[in-house]
């Protein structure tokens, strides 16, 4: 849960740093929001949320 609340903020800060530079036009944020909110409740969403766990378990594990 923690992840996928740091993740979310992480692409939000992203989103509006994009916005704000004009690389990303507000309709197209709002298609790949609404992409997302969709392909969640396809039968892919649990196969993505344990493949992006999975990710940051390996990224969490890498010591400098």
């Amino acid at each position: 849960m923690a992840i996928s609340i740091s993740l979310v903020l992480l692409l939000l800060i992203l989103a509006v740093i994009f916005l704000r530079n004009g690389g990303l036009k507000v309709s197209h944020a709002l298609v790949c929001a609404l992409l997302g909110f969709f392909l969640a409740g396809t039968s892919m969403g649990p196969t993505i949320q344990n493949g992006i766990a999975a990710t940051a378990d390996v990224v969490g594990d890498i010591r400098p």
